[in-house]
């Protein structure tokens, strides 16, 4: 299986995918955990069906030390007793962020109030560009169709 276009073979391709890349090194950057950064970009890949994303941060995850329980059980956060309540958290408003046009209203007070328990104002601002970020990479993934399974940990370093 091949892409449906190769975005870097393009004058356009390359500049966008540094300034994407530059949005997504401050959220790494950040004082989010980490293992809430992975957990966040593994369930709104899930949820796009973007199988490059879920590729890529399922491996570096586990590289990170993530274990393969927890890794298995994203996609049932709900009902895995694996994820603290902050990880359960994100992982919420990770699902609202990425189904916006599912529910009015979108992301729910609720869902907000319960994350901003866990995190703080500069945490929070993160999970939210975390959650913009890897919705952006989702999306052109899976218009271009960009195949998954070959993703080696640390590619992108």
């Amino acid at each position: 299986m091949e892409a449906r276009l190769n975005l870097y073979r393009s004058s356009l391709g390359p500049q966008f995918g540094k300034h994407l890349n530059a949005a997504g090194r401050v959220v790494m950057d950040s004082t989010l955990p980490v293992p809430v950064q992975h957990l966040v970009e593994i369930r709104a890949s899930q949820i796009n069906g973007c199988g490059f994303c879920v590729d890529m941060h399922t491996k570096e995850a586990a590289r990170a030390g993530e274990t393969s329980v927890r890794l298995n059980l994203v996609a049932a956060w709900r009902e895995a007793t694996v994820f603290t309540e902050a990880e359960r958290a994100a992982l919420e408003l990770a699902e609202q962020g990425t189904r916006l046009a599912d529910t009015p209203g979108a992301v729910t007070d609720d869902a907000w109030a319960n994350a901003a328990k866990h995190f703080d104002e500069e945490q929070l601002a993160a999970l939210v560009a975390a959650i913009a970020v890897i919705n952006a990479y989702n999306r052109l993934n899976v218009m271009v169709r960009q195949p998954a399974g070959d993703y080696q940990p640390g590619q992108f370093d």
